[in-house]
């Protein structure tokens, strides 16, 4: 089980978070600190797999803490949970597993945790991490979060489960360097991440991706790659 901290310094804020994470079955001992120093003693004085660091404190900020915690031969996996939406770039590069809003939503807090969980069994290492441009206001985005990828003329659409961003880019060029991360041309529009696929539709010849509540079309040139993948997955048509 995860030994975390929560790192705020707002009380309610400590113990909303503490109160969503104790309900999650991979949580075990969950320390508080109201203060950067607090939170780098705890990290001394206890093996610690995670903070869920705020940003805006006094003295020490929440990226001060990380960057401190980067000095570390094993440093815990760090979390940042913040109101402040323009931080996510400068989170990312001090390699950061994740980056959650305020207020909180249980469903986030949960995948963050599946993250954490996943770096610290050792199948997780480093995300690969894609700068975005969202509204003129550039942030990263994890690869492994993106479902699938639309193509529109030189650009490229990234479809996450909370939103989709443009990048310029070609599919064609996504589809030659993601194809090691698990992602497949399926028509000449889309490149999907086969293991977000959820369920096979042939109907009148025609087949059909669904991944989360999009329906992907296959062409009958990319349907022997797709059937192969399919196959070795174990998803079969119509499942």
């Amino acid at each position: 089980m995860l030994t975390v901290v929560i790192v705020d310094d707002e009380p309610p804020a400590v113990e909303e978070l503490a109160f969503l994470l104790g309900k999650d079955a991979r949580i075990g001992t969950i320390h508080r600190a109201s203060s950067g120093a607090a939170a780098l003693k705890v990290v001394e004085q206890h093996s610690v797999d995670a903070l869920f660091l705020d940003i805006h404190m006094p003295s020490l900020s929440g990226v001060d803490i990380a960057r401190s915690l980067g000095r570390l031969g094993r440093p815990p996996a760090v979390v940042f949970v913040t109101a402040d939406e323009d931080r996510a770039v400068e989170a990312f590069e001090l390699r950061a597993v994740d980056y959650l809003l305020k207020p909180v939503r249980p469903e986030r807090l949960t995948e963050s945790v599946r993250r954490v969980d996943e770096l610290v069994e050792g199948s997780g290492g480093t995300p690969e991490m894609i700068t975005v441009d969202q509204g003129g206001v550039s942030r990263m985005i994890r690869r492994d979060d993106v479902r699938y990828v639309q193509a529109q003329g030189d650009y490229a659409r990234l479809h996450t489960a909370e939103a989709s961003y443009l990048i310029r880019i070609p599919l064609s060029d996504l589809e030659r360097q993601w194809a090691d991360a698990g992602f497949l041309r399926t028509h000449r529009s889309y490149l999907v991440a086969m293991d977000r696929v959820r369920k096979v539709r042939m109907l009148a010849g025609r087949t059909s991706l669904f991944v989360g509540d999009a329906e992907l079309p296959v062409s009958r040139r990319h349907l022997p790659d797709v059937r192969d993948r399919l196959e070795a997955s174990r998803l079969r048509p119509g499942s």
